[in-house]
């Protein structure tokens, strides 16, 4: 592949995720991870792309989402673990329903491709699947939340209403002894509209969310189905989630118990 090709090629990937890690833009086009960095500093020259820890983001002409953006690489080693273990509960023909949070947009990329009907209130979930074939998109509408560009509100519930799916799969923003919480109060009531339309709750969240609150309540812990988690939570919180009744999974573990 030629080096103009390539650059081409890699501004697509980058356009399509929104964020990409090195890693994963390595893998897609078949060359060295150095390769890599090199053509992303003419994209970050050009305006198109920044670069920040573990990969880099599209910062050309689509609409920016700041507070996403800056959010999206934190404990991304985590998000991208937990993510994997994740996925791992969805099977092919499934009805999945995806909130806007940043670990569910990790688990979100790893479902691109595969034969699933995807309900989302994300406009970046949703243009990661918008172009996949295998893919059934539906797109919740209502107020967007400039901010994270995340759809909430009376109108995206009163869809949700409407709507049924095999799993919801939920990033929170703090959990604690009460339960999950998130710090947006039209999210949260969103976020319980998707609970009540699937079958089961998948909670993703990464160790540093634990013994926290925030905002807003949005359930009990022995409201969630699965907790996913990275293999850094404590002893402490694995009795805790195990107590409260629900199956607690462990990213990496062996032994998720």
């Amino acid at each position: 592949m030629l080096a103009e090709e390539r650059r081409t090629r890699l501004l697509e990937l980058v356009r399509t995720r929104g964020f990409a890690a090195l890693p994963d833009l390595a893998d897609a086009l078949k060359v060295s991870e150095s390769t890599v960095r090199r053509d992303l500093e003419h994209l970050e020259d050009a305006g198109a792309a920044k670069r920040t820890h573990g990969g880099v983001f599209y910062t050309g002409t689509s609409p920016k989402l700041p507070h996403f953006d800056e959010r999206q690489p934190a404990e991304w080693d985590k998000k991208r673990a937990i993510a994997v273990r994740a996925g791992e509960l969805i099977d092919n023909g499934d009805t999945v329903l995806l909130d806007g949070g940043t670990t569910t947009y990790e688990v979100a990329r790893l479902l691109v491709g595969r034969p699933l009907q995807v309900v989302t209130n994300s406009l970046p979930v949703a243009n990661l699947f918008a172009a996949s074939a295998n893919t059934d998109l539906v797109l919740l509408g209502g107020y967007v939340y400039p901010r994270t560009g995340v759809s909430l509100g009376p109108y995206a519930n009163e869809m949700l209403e409407r709507l049924n799916v095999r799993k919801t799969v939920l990033s929170v923003s703090g959990i604690n002894d009460r339960g999950c919480f998130n710090n947006n109060l039209l999210l949260v009531e969103t976020e319980r509209a998707m609970m009540q339309a699937a079958e089961e709750v998948i909670v993703v969240a990464d160790s540093t969310k634990f013994g926290h609150h925030s905002l807003a309540h949005l359930c009990g812990l022995e409201e969630i189905n699965h907790f996913v988690v990275d293999s850094e939570i404590s002893q402490d919180w694995r009795s805790k989630l195990l107590a409260a009744g629900t199956d607690l999974l462990v990213a990496g573990a062996t032994d998720n118990t």
